[in-house]
């Protein structure tokens, strides 16, 4: 029986792609980097920031990954005061619903923790979750299950008990490699084939669908 959902940030709870994109490819242009495509940047969305940039830049220096980490970090904070990411349709419902019916929400995110505690107050939705995991609370990333893991402990659950729920591959692959069940969401960064490739138990198109998927 499902006790504790573990979800994805960006792309599941909040729709903050543009934002992420936009930043990035306001850092590519000022550290003079060969340009990436809309859909370059929003397929590396999941991954740690520096994560990121390694993938769009393999043979980039460890020094231009850290500086391109430092530079977006700037940006995002200045583009939060004229582009405010919003939470996609049905959010605050369906976690108000979920909380009220007895289930723990979590959150274990690629974003830093700073950023993401923020960005849970700003959009209205810190009062539901009672565990952040951020990029800088784990040492090893997503897909690797730790971020799961250290929740698992924080909270007292088994993996048994738990249901991930996230847009990307790396959500699913985190979740499985927990041992947890998984869902995947087609409304945020990921496809319906990245998902269903990745082995999610359930995919869902509307995130209030997730109130029946965990009496299964």
């Amino acid at each position: 029986m499902i006790k504790l959902i573990i979800f994805d940030f960006d792309g599941t709870l909040g729709d903050t792609r543009r934002n992420i994109v936009t930043t990035m490819q306001m850092t590519i242009a000022e550290l003079g980097l060969p340009g990436r495509t809309d859909d370059e940047c929003a397929s590396k969305i999941g991954l740690p920031l520096d994560g990121c940039f390694e993938a769009l830049y393999p043979d980039e220096a460890k020094e231009t990954i850290q500086q391109c980490t430092d530079v977006y970090r700037r940006i995002f904070q200045e583009n939060l005061l004229k582009m405010k990411p919003q939470v996609f349709p049905k959010v605050i419902e369906t976690l108000s619903a979920l909380k009220e019916q007895g289930y723990t929400l979590t959150i274990a995110s690629s974003r830093w923790h700073k950023s993401l505690s923020e960005l849970t107050h700003d959009l209205e939705i810190a009062d539901y979750i009672s565990y952040l995991v951020g990029a800088d609370d784990v040492l090893k990333a997503k897909p690797n299950p730790e971020p799961v893991l250290k929740t698992l402990t924080a909270t007292g659950f088994d993996a048994s008990q738990t249901l991930v729920v996230g847009d990307m591959n790396v959500d699913i692959l985190m979740g499985l490699n927990a041992g947890a069940k998984t869902c995947g969401v087609t409304y945020g960064n990921g496809s319906k084939r990245e998902l269903e490739d990745a082995g999610a138990n359930y995919i869902i198109d509307n995130i209030d669908e997730l109130t029946e998927i965990v009496k299964c």
